[in-house]
């Protein structure tokens, strides 16, 4: 119950990024020809358009591998106050969302930058947090 207590403010911010990349991963395997269609269209006009099967792979990845990560985390950090499990955790969700950050202003979608933004700075917040 102590680490728990001790580690309060990291598992929320894991229990946060676990919902964001799993449901997202989930959705583009759901949704895989609806996500390819949009995000097709989305980038026609970048030099990313011919790459968005590969890139649309290689985020569903690196998401669902995050979301495990925060699961591990949460669990070393409450078992045994082991954290760099979540500190990985916490580091692929930010590179995750600057991959994420650098498509959508290639796209020069400023919006959904801007939203992915505010997911950043939950996930920077939480490495420095659980990196203290």
């Amino acid at each position: 119950m102590d680490n728990f207590i001790n580690n309060i403010v990291s598992i929320t911010i894991l229990l946060f990024l676990l919902i964001t990349f799993l449901q997202s991963g989930i959705d583009k395997i759901i949704d895989w020809k609806g996500n390819l269609s949009w995000l097709k269209e989305h980038f026609a006009s970048t030099f990313m358009g011919n790459m968005v099967p590969l890139l649309l792979t290689i985020i569903l990845i690196i998401e669902m591998i995050t979301a495990v990560c925060c699961v591990i985390g949460m669990y070393y950090l409450i078992t045994d106050n082991i954290t760099c499990y979540a500190v990985l955790a916490m580091f692929l969700a930010c590179i995750t969302l600057l991959m994420l950050l650098f498509g959508q202003r290639v796209a020069k979608d400023y919006q959904g930058a801007l939203t992915i933004t505010c997911y950043f700075i939950v996930a920077i917040f939480g490495l420095y947090v659980v990196s203290l």
